[in-house]
């Protein structure tokens, strides 16, 4: 019986994959296109897969990190590369701010592909585009589904760590909070809730959950006392902030529902997670996700497509950056 629910929910997904593109394409606005690098580099995708292939093959954490990159991006004046750019002594950009600190990683995996994509279509194919695909190939390669991207950003000319302190949501946010950050950037409720499944995969640094583990009520004992002993609740000059734990208990490395479970077990890692099933308006939809992988599949990709359309730089706004990490 088991083994025939599996073949159905894998089936199920198959179909959510297909379906995914074509449900998500009137999504997507601001001048970008599915065919936007046929004729000027084709092969930008299958390089940035091979690039992708190629670091989550070394460590699974990384398509986690990546993924949040792309979001980390995307909230902060749109999904432009403006998380990429480094410090200088007359620049400060956004990898200092406060959630992206000794937290954002896999600066250098981007590195990686921009090299190799150039080797093969110097100057065309924007920072900002190599996220977006790296995004998706990350979700993919860890099991998730697959979405049609839209391509066409430019590359920023400038970033905002004030605005990336603001515009982030911390993992001690509201439900109130998350719908309405969420809904400041064009993104829906369910919208929200679907992306915070990204949290299926990956790890969290104890600094962003000790609240949770020692002072928050709606919290399975057993799961709290487990985090708790990797996790000291004293942090004497910041001593454990950095321990990683899982931020799903189930399946960490599998891009699956099972973050939905969890929730609904009260073994949300992050308070924010448990926001979305705490006796609030997302109960019901976690619920439908809980028990319907191939739902949240086809909604967190066509999250994924609006999140990536998110005010885009196009045409001749901002630029194609030869080196990520600075302007031209």
């Amino acid at each position: 019986m088991a083994a025939s629910a599996s073949s159905v929910i894998r089936c199920l997904l198959t179909v959510a994959v297909v379906l995914s593109p074509l449900l998500a394409g009137a999504a997507a606005g601001g001048g970008l296109s599915t065919s936007f690098y046929s004729k000027k580099c084709p092969n930008v995708q299958s390089i940035v897969r091979a690039g992708m292939t190629s670091a989550v093959a070394a460590e699974k954490r990384m398509g986690a990190s990546i993924l949040r990159m792309f979001f980390h991006d995307c909230f902060v004046n749109g999904c432009d590369a403006s998380i990429l750019l480094d410090d200088t002594a007359t620049f400060t950009g956004e990898k200092n701010a406060g959630p992206n600190a000794n937290s954002v990683r896999g600066y250098e995996v981007i590195d990686a592909i921009k090299t190799q994509v150039e080797a093969s279509c110097n100057a065309t194919v924007s920072c900002a585009d190599i996220l977006a695909l790296a995004a998706r190939d990350a979700v993919n390669l860890l099991g998730g589904p697959t979405w049609t991207v839209y391509l066409g950003r430019r590359d920023a000319r400038t970033a905002s760590q004030s605005d990336a302190n603001a515009n982030l949501p911390g993992p001690g946010s509201s439900l109130a909070t998350l719908v309405t950050m969420f809904g400041n950037k064009g993104l829906s409720a369910r919208d929200m809730t679907a992306l915070s499944g990204a949290h299926t995969i990956g790890q969290a640094r104890c600094a962003t959950f000790r609240d949770r583990i020692y002072n928050d009520a709606n919290i399975n004992a057993t799961f709290a006392s487990l985090r708790q002993q990797t996790c000291p609740q004293a942090s004497a000059g910041g001593a454990g902030d950095a321990a990683l734990a899982p931020i799903d208990v189930q399946s960490p490395e599998a891009f699956d529902n099972a973050y939905y479970q969890n929730l609904m077990a009260r073994q949300g890692l992050f308070h924010s997670d448990q926001e979305l099933f705490s006796g609030g308006s997302q109960d019901a939809l976690v619920k439908k996700y809980s028990g319907n992988a191939a739902m949240f599949a086809a909604d967190f990709a066509r999250a994924m497509v609006r999140m990536g359309a998110i005010s885009p730089l196009t045409g001749a706004q901002g630029e194609v950056r030869l080196d990520c990490r600075k302007v031209n």
